[in-house]
């Protein structure tokens, strides 16, 4: 049960992580009451999504003590591979901005609220929560812990099995009702899924995600 071996544990573990994170949406949820910022709701919003951001980092970082150490990347060692990443996440996010502004693929969520009322305080919101601290949260959900709990082997068939099914949870945790924006988010998570595997670094999706989430909260 205490270490990352026992899948009791890792199931457990894993389910406070979940809830953590439900929570903090949640809490973002009602700081939005009426498509307007509350801002002791922001407050309080800041306050426990970098708690259990905190927690998240602890955790991952105490848990990897327990597994096969891999070889992995520094993260600014490959150039090319760290420009070739980001151009392909700004370049797909202006490309779906394109196709929105055009009413081929539907607004999210959030942009919908941020159309609605349209303000400076509403704009760091969004920056913080949607461009930050929740992306973060879902690397490690969707990435770090996922990888570490269930696609820990050696092989191509778990790497490429683990990436498609981060790939779809990652599109399920942005909770958007429609398919083409699930299949888009779903293609962004497998895109860091891959990020992880090639470095080894959960640094590596962590930057691209917040890439992507602040890229697309200015687009919107």
């Amino acid at each position: 049960m205490n270490t990352p071996s026992s899948r009791q544990g890792n199931l457990t573990r894993y389910a406070v992580y979940l809830v953590l994170y439900l929570i903090v949406v949640g809490v973002k949820k009602l700081t939005l009451l009426n498509d307007q910022v509350n801002k002791i709701g922001y407050f309080f919003f800041l306050i426990f999504s970098l708690f259990a951001l905190y927690f998240y980092i602890r955790q991952f970082n105490r848990e990897q003590r327990f597994f096969e150490k891999k070889p992995s990347m520094p993260l600014l060692a490959d150039y090319g591979f760290i420009v070739g990443v980001s151009i392909l996440v700004i370049l797909g996010r202006i490309f779906i901005s394109y196709l929105q502004a055009k009413g081929t693929v539907p607004l999210m969520n959030f942009q919908v609220i941020y159309q609605k009322g349209e303000c400076n305080l509403l704009f760091w919101f969004f920056i913080f929560s949607i461009g930050i601290l929740i992306p973060a949260m879902q690397v490690y959900l969707t990435t770090g812990f996922f990888f570490n709990y269930g696609f820990r082997a050696q092989n191509m068939t778990s790497g490429i099995v683990g990436i498609i099914c981060s790939g779809f949870f990652f599109g399920i945790l942005n909770f958007q009702t429609s398919f083409a924006l699930f299949i888009i988010n779903s293609l962004y998570g497998m895109l860091l899924a891959w990020s992880y595997l090639y470095s080894q670094r959960i640094m590596m999706p962590i930057y691209l995600a917040i890439l992507n989430g602040i890229f697309m909260v200015i687009l919107a």
